[in-house]
C-alpha cells in the first residue's frame, strides 16, 4: 500500500473509490472486450488519430491505470508487458477481475504514479488517458515517467486543453466564455457531486518547458473534438457534446526521451 499519500492523492482514490463502485467497474467488461483503440470522453478512434507508436514487443506502463483497459488494449495490440500502476484498491481490483477473466497478463501495483517502486530505465513507453496526467502533480509524475522510461523511449498522455479549463467553472458544465485565468494554471481544487476533487493542468508552454527540463522531446501533439454524431457522455457529461464539436476539450501529447 502507498506510503505517505499527499492530500491530492487520498482525495483521488476516495472519489475513484466511488466512481467505481457507482460507474468504472460496470463497464469494465465492455472496455476489456474493446479490440480498438480509443480516447478519451469522445472515443476518438486511434485509427483516425495514429499518434502512438508502433506497441509491439514493448514494455509498457500505464501511469495511473484504474481499471486497466486502456493497457488491456495495448498488450492485445502486441505490447510485450503492460504493468499498470494505481493508489485506488477498488479499481485496482476490477482490473485484476478483468485480468483473470481475459487473461492478458498484466501486471498491476497498487504505489503512486509520483513515486513508483521500479527500478530506472525499465520500459519502453509509458502513457496515460485521464489518470496520472490529471490526477498528479505534473512536476512530479512527469520526471518520474522519465526515470522509468528507457533511452529513446517515449511518454503518451492525454488531457484536458487550456481551453476547456479556462472555460470551466468551479460547478456545473463548460460554458462559452473565460471564467479562470490560465496564466499560473496549475493545482485546481473542484467538488463533485459534493465529494472533493484535485486536478492539475499546467499551460502548453509550462507543460512544453517542463518536458524539455526533464529530458523530452515533444514529438507529436494532437488537439481532439467531439465527432458530429457524439452525445453527451453518460457519466463525465461536465463538457456538452455541442461544446465539444465548436472546440477541442481534449488534447494527446507524444514525447521521446532524449
Amino acid at each position: 500500500m502507498p506510503e505517505k499519500l499527499p492530500d491530492y492523492a487520498l482525495t483521488a482514490r476516495a472519489l475513484w473509490t466511488k466512481s467505481n463502485a457507482e460507474y468504472t467497474a460496470g463497464r469494465a467488461r465492455e472496455k476489456w472486450a474493446q479490440d480498438q483503440i480509443t480516447w478519451g470522453v469522445w472515443s476518438t478512434p486511434e485509427s483516425t488519430v495514429r499518434i502512438l507508436p508502433d506497441v509491439h514487443g514493448l514494455d509498457v506502463i500505464e501511469l495511473g491505470c484504474g481499471t486497466a483497459y486502456f493497457g488491456a488494449w495495448l498488450k492485445k495490440h502486441g505490447a510485450r508487458r503492460v504493468v499498470g500502476i494505481d493508489i485506488t484498491p477498488a479499481q485496482l481490483e476490477t482490473a485484476r477481475a478483468m485480468n483473470q477473466e481475459f487473461g492478458l497478463g498484466l501486471e498491476l501495483i497498487e504505489a503512486n504514479a509520483e513515486e513508483v517502486p521500479l527500478p530506472d530505465a525499465t520500459f519502453d513507453l509509458a502513457f496515460s488517458e485521464y489518470g496520472a496526467s490529471i490526477w498528479c502533480d505534473s512536476e512530479r509524475w512527469i520526471p518520474e515517467a522519465a526515470r522509468l522510461l528507457r533511452p529513446g523511449g517515449e511518454l503518451v498522455f492525454v488531457r484536458n486543453t487550456d481551453l476547456e479549463m479556462v472555460c470551466s467553472p468551479d460547478e456545473g458544465k463548460v460554458v462559452e466564455r473565460l471564467v479562470r485565468p490560465l496564466r499560473g494554471m496549475n493545482r485546481l481544487d473542484w467538488s463533485e457531486d459534493g465529494q472533493p476533487s484535485t486536478e492539475f493542468h499546467l499551460s502548453t508552454t509550462d507543460l512544453f518547458q517542463l518536458l524539455r527540463r526533464t529530458g523530452f522531446d515533444v514529438v507529436d501533439y494532437r488537439q481532439l473534438y467531439a465527432s458530429d454524431d457524439s452525445v453527451d457522455h453518460p457519466r463525465y457529461d461536465f463538457v456538452p457534446a455541442e461544446w465539444g464539436r465548436r472546440w477541442p476539450s481534449e488534447e494527446i501529447w507524444r514525447a521521446r526521451k532524449r
